[in-house]
């Protein structure tokens, strides 16, 4: 066992129960498996303390999600991050074995379908993700569980760290944390960009992409948004690589919480006027994302303030209208489906009303296609029959 924070030896240990707890409410910094970009709006706690979370499952529906560190003992110097070395708080750790067992008493309970687990950095990378494989092969061999488990992958991990790791689970992640080196040097001194992030994102794309062993297991990575003074432009532009090139299932967003970082980090020191803004500015870019991966826009489409930044006060979908007015009005009778997608207020949902509905008859007006409310009034400004 790699030499951790010498807090743990200061504090009493705690129990099991006790470090559920507090391992599980740190793990709320960490969103690359949530199914909302609001990330305390539908999470819960459980009877014992553990955090449960919604997700969407790959099928459809919805279903709840038990979510922990493994250990929150860190070595690294993340300025964002409250866990980071250089704090000074009651440190611990699960054992494989605590992690595999408490995880089967809410799942035999009926009270979750699945786990993600992460952790700091105790160590050295792949000390941490040996204990987050050794996790995992419990609840597979001994346990015999065969349901699902998004494994975070910690940068830095060795090659065959990450392919245990992607054997392993239903899901895994590597947070990209910020678009580009100049960005992530803001952040940290010791991760370097490519060696330790966009390499592991790589691999992993290659060992699930199609035709592969692991072509099932899905990526997912997350944007740490506002720490490093970073521009939307520029994570979009990132995005849109994840996408086209490497092929990964979801992108998150956690927006910068004031006042956890070190005094240094440019999301510190230049805090917005509003505090409500980064919340905005994250909503903004998980607009985006919905844009680029179920509305068929690319990230050139995409419509930036003359800093280079979403539009706080306007959905992008509806910026872009508003910038491309020749686009306009769309005939509901026969435009195809990614022409439907590109209304305002009109979603994949009511796209496929449309086109069901004027299978039996040319649309006269709007409220044939059933459903109500602002988004159809909205739509209205950029339709004709």
């Amino acid at each position: 066992m790699p030499e951790c924070n010498k807090m743990t030896a200061i504090l009493s240990k705690p129990d099991t129960l006790e470090k559920l707890r507090i391992l599980s409410a740190d793990a709320q910094y960490d969103l690359a498996c949530a199914c909302s970009s609001q990330k305390d709006e539908h999470r819960r706690r459980s009877p014992a303390g553990g955090w449960i979370y919604p997700v969407t499952l790959p099928e459809g529906g919805r279903s709840t999600l038990f979510k922990t560190l493994i250990s929150n003992e860190c070595s690294n110097d993340c300025k964002y991050c409250p866990l980071r070395d250089e704090r000074d708080f009651r440190r611990c750790s699960l054992s494989p074995e605590e992690t595999a067992s408490q995880f089967m008493r809410y799942y035999d309970a009926g009270e979750v379908f699945g786990i993600f687990l992460s952790s700091s950095v105790c160590g050295t990378p792949d000390a941490a993700m040996d204990r987050l494989n050794a996790a995992a092969e419990m609840l597979r061999r001994k346990h015999r569980f065969r349901g699902y488990i998004h494994l975070k992958v910690i940068p830095g991990a060795s090659p065959a760290a990450i392919e245990s790791a992607v054997s392993l689970s239903s899901a895994v992640s590597v947070n990209i944390e910020t678009p580009g080196a100049e960005n992530l040097q803001k952040l940290s001194a010791r991760k370097d960009y490519l060696r330790d992030i966009v390499e592991p994102i790589k691999l992993i794309s290659r060992l699930t992409g199609r035709g592969c062993r692991y072509r099932r297991v899905k990526q997912t990575t997350q944007f740490i948004v506002g720490a490093a003074g970073e521009k939307d432009r520029q994570i979009v532009r990132y995005m849109s690589g994840l996408y086209d090139r490497l092929h990964l299932h979801r992108i998150y967003f956690s927006a910068y919480q004031h006042g956890l970082g070190s005094a240094d980090l440019p999301g510190e020191r230049n805090p917005p006027d509003n505090p409500d803004d980064v919340l905005t500015r994250e909503h903004r870019l998980y607009q985006v994302d919905f844009l680029l991966r179920k509305y068929g826009f690319t990230g050139n489409e995409i419509p930036f303030d003359r800093n280079g930044n979403l539009p706080l006060d306007t959905d992008p979908k509806e910026a872009w209208a508003r910038a491309n007015p020749d686009f306009f009005p769309v005939d509901l009778n026969r435009a195809p489906r990614k022409e439907l997608l590109r209304v305002p207020g009109l979603g994949p949902v009511t796209a496929d009303r449309i086109i069901k509905c004027r299978r039996n008859g040319r649309l006269r007006s709007i409220k044939q296609i059933g459903g109500r409310g602002s988004r159809l009034r909205k739509a209205a400004g950029y339709i004709a029959f």
